[in-house]
């Protein structure tokens, strides 16, 4: 992952990773959302549109912010992931948990 792209959006913050979701990158997803969380953002968007691969590590990280975003009483939703993300979630049944979003706007809405 080269960079994450943060923008705030009506109603929350929008992360937008690039690249690889691996256990090397993980980390970096983990500390942007943790400071996102501790500033006060309760709803956190991550758009997955430009990752083009992930792994467990990366999967561990969308978890483990998702618990952190709902332990300080927000909530954390993905969207548009793409194809290799789609399956990976699906083969893991994560996508029931993480239940990805069309847009940012009905991950904003939901």
């Amino acid at each position: 992952m080269t960079s994450i792209d943060v923008r705030e959006a009506d109603g929350g913050v929008v992360l937008a990773p690039a690249g690889r979701l691996t256990v090397v990158t993980a980390p970096q997803l983990r500390t942007a959302v943790a400071e996102r969380v501790s500033g006060g953002d309760k709803i956190i968007v991550v758009d997955l549109s430009g990752i083009e691969f992930v792994d467990s590590s990366g999967l561990g990280a969308l978890v483990s912010c998702l618990k952190s975003a709902r332990q300080a009483g927000g909530d954390l939703r993905i969207v548009s992931p793409t194809d290799q993300v789609k399956m990976v979630l699906r083969i893991t049944n994560l996508d029931r948990i993480l239940q990805p979003r069309a847009s940012v706007d009905d991950a904003l809405r939901a």
